[in-house]
C-alpha cells in the first residue's frame, strides 16, 4: 500500500483576499474551484504548475471570527530558485514574519495568519 500527498487545506475569511496573496506572493494559480449548492463554502485549489501538491483554500459562509492557529508551530514550506528575490518581494510587501538567518530560511505570513517557511533550493 502506498501513499501521496495530495493537498494540505487553509481555511480562510476573505478568500478572494487569499487568492490574491498566494498569487503575488508565491505565484501560485488556481487550478479547481468548487462551490457547494446551498453557498455554504468554497474550496480554492492552488498549485504551482510543477507538483502535484495543491495547497486548499475553504472558505465558510458563516465564518466571521479569525481561525486559532495555536502557536503556529505547523506550517506549508515552499523552496525557491532565486531566494534573495523572493526575500525583496515578501520585503516590499511586508509579509516576512520570521527570519532564521543561521538556517537561511524564513516564514511569510498570509492573510489569515497561517505561516509558510521560504527555503532556498539547497544544490
Amino acid at each position: 500500500m502506498n501513499f501521496r500527498f495530495a493537498h494540505n487545506n487553509f481555511n480562510v475569511l476573505d478568500l478572494d483576499k487569499s487568492v490574491a496573496f498566494y498569487k503575488e506572493a508565491l505565484n501560485l494559480k488556481e487550478v479547481h474551484r468548487y462551490e457547494a449548492p446551498d453557498k455554504s463554502f468554497k474550496l480554492v485549489f492552488l498549485g504551482d504548475g510543477v507538483s502535484p501538491h495543491r495547497l486548499e483554500l475553504t472558505w465558510l459562509a458563516e465564518r466571521k471570527e479569525p481561525y486559532n492557529l495555536g502557536d503556529n508551530e505547523f506550517h506549508l514550506a515552499l523552496t525557491t530558485d532565486d531566494f534573495e528575490k523572493a526575500h525583496e518581494l515578501h520585503e516590499k510587501m511586508k509579509c516576512i514574519c520570521y527570519e532564521n538567518r543561521a538556517m537561511g530560511i524564513y516564514f511569510i505570513e498570509d492573510p489569515d495568519g497561517y505561516w509558510i517557511e521560504i527555503v532556498p533550493v539547497r544544490r
